[in-house]
């Protein structure tokens, strides 16, 4: 990477509020702590506000590109501007520490083709909204081209209009699965086979949380009537098992799972395709919580979310949590936790605040809360997915580490946790430093071990020293400016 700023060119803003994320948490949670009186500054890494949820196609997102609640992203957007909250959009926070009065944020371009000086960002308090990223689990053949994201295909639809392929399978589990088949529909794909690797009886068993939302309900009620007008079948309790091509994807290989949570292969069948997007739920981004400090937990679907108390504040003194890094849960959870998180903001800076809004707050937290443990265990994650690896199957596609080589550590070496692993077999030490498998590792590692996965199994690879790729002289540069005590806290035991 190049274009290091230098010192004498970064700037120092100051606040009492910083908001990282422009998603529905930290839009949320920067106009409620600005409109109780705070100075805020916002930061994100994309060039408009919104988050994934309103990703912008060219003029704005928009009601016929999937978009929800855009009554919601006006009115937000509109109250942001006139609270005087300072934008610091195109911008990435690659470190944040404990200053001597409160916190220091590293920021950058977010592209290095923008020519633009770093700019730190001091304030008092830090409200952390980063949202999440694609869960992914490694399949044979995942790594041709032609392989995406369920989030990634969805991406390029909403932000260019982008189809990534004509004929189109999704798979994986959950209720994303849903507008990412049906978007690709409507643009004019083909979509042969959608493949839910679990059943739809899940649901009933956890109807006292999905009662909890029925607009949720609606929803899922709209999609279904969207997959009958295109015709796309729905397959429940099916994977795909292979994805086969030479020099990019031609075909899957699917297969019912049976009563053990296997794949039948006697009954396995191939499907034509050019594009296979693969959802199996959302990772949270925890890069920042981390590096302050933050204590964590195990949610409900196996992933590590940050612990919060009833006002969203952290373990760390000042740091506030909204979204997400909590736990998945959806938009309407985000915007709840997001306006009590600058509640909670305001009120410790000496702010007034309405307790009567804090009750409904929270009120609409558990709902939120119950509502995502009951998705997250009507969808789980296939629990013997990993029998499913052949010993050539690629885990993490940065460093090219095989399924095998997993094994090897494991058995000749003693790797007998994730972040052992890592230090034998390289996976999670590329470019996206285990952001996409991560997971993926540490469910191996607990297969391999036959041990559930622990908070610090997932800490292993999911805490970074930097939260993104910087430049070397940016990071001698930051550590020579004196604006920190450069005590970015770290890890809890």
């Amino acid at each position: 990477m190049t274009g290091a700023a230098t010192t004498a060119e970064a700037e120092v803003a100051r606040a009492e509020v910083a908001v990282v994320g422009a998603g529905p948490a930290g839009l949320a949670a920067a106009v409620t702590a600005a409109e109780a009186g705070l100075s805020v500054i916002l930061v994100d890494a994309a060039a408009r506000p919104g988050g994934q949820f309103w990703r912008h196609g060219p003029g704005g997102p928009r009601a016929d590109e999937g978009h929800h609640h855009l009554g919601t992203y006006a009115d937000l957007t509109e109250r942001l501007s006139r609270a005087g909250v300072r934008t610091l959009y195109g911008r990435q926070v690659w470190r944040a520490e404990r200053g001597a009065d409160g916190f220091i944020l590293r920021t950058r371009p977010a592209h290095d083709t923008a020519r633009a000086p770093a700019v730190t960002v001091a304030v008092r308090a830090l409200v952390l909204c980063p949202g999440g990223y694609d869960r992914q689990l490694p399949i044979p053949g995942w790594d041709l081209p032609g392989v995406m994201a369920a989030g990634g295909v969805q991406a390029l639809l909403k932000a260019d209009g982008t189809l990534a392929g004509r004929r189109a399978v999704v798979a994986g589990t959950g209720p994303f699965l849903l507008p990412v088949a049906t978007g690709l529909a409507a643009a004019g794909a083909d979509v042969p086979l959608v493949c839910e690797a679990n059943t739809l009886r899940g649901w009933l068993r956890e109807a006292g949380g999905a009662a909890r939302e029925p607009a949720k309900a609606v929803e899922a009620a709209r999609y279904a009537a969207l997959l009958a007008r295109h015709r796309i079948p729905y397959r429940t309790r099916t994977v795909v098992t292979h994805i086969l091509g030479g020099t990019r994807v031609r075909a899957v290989r699917v297969a019912p799972l049976g009563r053990d949570g296997r794949p039948v292969t006697a009954r396995a069948t191939e499907v034509a395709a050019d594009l296979v997007a693969l959802g199996w739920g959302f990772t949270p981004a925890l890069e920042l919580p981390l590096a302050l400090g933050a204590r964590t937990r195990v949610d409900v679907d196996g992933s590590l979310v940050a612990v919060v108390d009833a006002w969203q504040r952290a373990s760390v003194p000042g740091v506030y949590l909204a979204g997400e890094c909590t736990g998945v849960g959806g938009a309407a959870l985000a915007l709840r936790e997001g306006r009590l998180s600058g509640i909670a903001v305001a009120a410790d800076l000496g702010r007034s605040y309405d307790r009567g809004a804090v009750r409904r707050l929270r009120s609409g937290i558990r709902r939120g809360r119950r509502f995502a443990a009951a998705m997250h265990t009507a969808h789980p994650v296939p629990a013997h997915w990993t029998a499913w690896l052949t010993p050539d199957t690629v885990v993490c596609r940065c460093e090219e580490v095989t399924f095998a080589a997993l094994d090897e550590a494991h058995r000749t070496l003693g790797a007998d946790d994730p972040r052992t692993l890592k230090q034998l077999a390289r996976p999670g030490m590329g470019m996206c430093q285990g952001r996409v498998c991560g997971f993926a590792t540490t469910a191996i590692s607990a297969a391999l071990t036959g041990r559930p996965a622990t908070a610090a199994d997932h800490r292993g690879l999911a805490t970074r020293p930097l939260a993104f790729p910087v430049p070397l002289g940016e990071i001698a540069a930051a550590d020579g400016d004196g604006d920190g005590d450069g005590d970015g806290g770290g890890p809890d035991a």
